[in-house]
């Protein structure tokens, strides 16, 4: 059911839900405040209720509502890439819902960069958390229709058109004492981080073994997460990915392929679509190509994966997340 920006921020205000977009995929949004606003985001999406939620945020002005402290590596890292997709993991405030933060200590903040997601927060004066909007463990949503396919159409949807950077944010934990650590790739990079964490003198990301075991918990850390309908199996390489084409077909099952890059290839034996060779072109693309395909209804889903380097680092997350090698 599709809803006005009006409607929308009502709805969320008398403790309803919304899915909303953002720059990075389709949130369900509740309002933050609102504990029996924000189980609701847990029982429509079927999600564990130890999982904490990303709270959306207008401005970096808001952060000491959510946060105990800001340290001084935290603030040059939203300066620098909010609005954006970059979540900042905090020490929490007393107050702050057990809910939103999955009984961790921490809360995880971010300033949306989507022209219908901030008039939301601001001209609503909300805060809301809001996790993909799809059922847990499964295939993000980047359009509206991704939304009411996989949630049903009774679910408020406020359509902000496709998702441009396609994946979910880069999730980082910053320590009351500024030292960083990365949690969750996306397009803002571990370098990128690092860059204007080095610039401002901060302390190296690198922690100890024990206090890796003390990382706070976030979305997206689930060993099988991002996943469409249809068994997805991901490839090295693009001969080995033709031969299980072959062999799916011998045995009588039908498959679809993604590709990466140049796709002159007349040996694939399946319906496919071809991501660009460009980490950024290809993650704003992953997830509707996965729809696609998984709409086929065809027995296996075939993926190539990128080539191991640091630029591709987010995309082979979330496909590594999504299938089996």
């Amino acid at each position: 059911m599709r809803v006005s920006l009006e409607q929308a921020i009502a709805e969320l205000k008398s403790g309803g839900v919304v899915a909303i977009p953002t720059e990075t995929v389709y949130g369900l949004a509740a309002d933050a405040t609102n504990d029996s606003a924000l189980k609701k985001i847990f029982e429509i999406k079927q999600r564990p209720a130890d999982h904490p939620l990303i709270v959306h945020i207008g401005d970096m002005n808001q952060v000491s509502n959510w946060a105990t402290t800001f340290p001084e590596v935290a603030v040059n890292l939203a300066k620098a890439f909010w609005p954006g997709p970059l979540t900042l993991v905090l020490p929490a405030q007393p107050h702050v819902s057990r809910v939103v933060r999955g009984d961790e200590a921490t809360v995880a903040l971010r300033v949306p960069n989507h022209p219908v997601a901030l008039a939301l927060l601001t001209h609503g004066g909300l805060s809301v958390a809001a996790p993909s909007a799809n059922l847990f463990t499964q295939l993000s949503p980047t359009t509206a229709a991704h939304v009411e396919a996989g949630l049903g159409e009774s679910i408020p949807v406020l359509d902000g058109g496709a998702c441009n950077v396609g994946i979910e944010s880069t999730i980082v934990s910053v320590s009351a004492n500024g030292q960083w650590q990365l949690l969750r790739p996306g397009m803002i990079s571990e370098d990128d981080i690092a860059e204007v964490a080095t610039a401002h003198h901060q302390v190296s990301s690198a922690v100890s073994a024990d206090a890796q075991q003390a990382l706070p918990k976030v979305p997206g850390q689930h060993a099988l997460h991002y996943s469409p309908r249809t068994p997805l199996l991901l490839f090295k390489d693009r001969q080995a990915l033709i031969q299980e084409g072959e062999a799916l077909q011998a045995a009588g099952l039908s498959c679809a392929a993604m590709l990466i890059g140049d796709s002159n290839d007349s040996e694939l034996n399946c319906q496919s679509i071809t991501l660009p060779n460009s980490p950024d072109k290809a993650a704003e693309l992953l997830y509707s190509s996965l729809h696609h395909l998984d709409a086929m209804k065809v027995d296996r889903l075939l993926v190539e994966l990128p080539p191991a380097l640091p630029a591709w680092l987010a995309v082979l997350d979330r496909l590594s997340r999504a299938g089996y090698r």
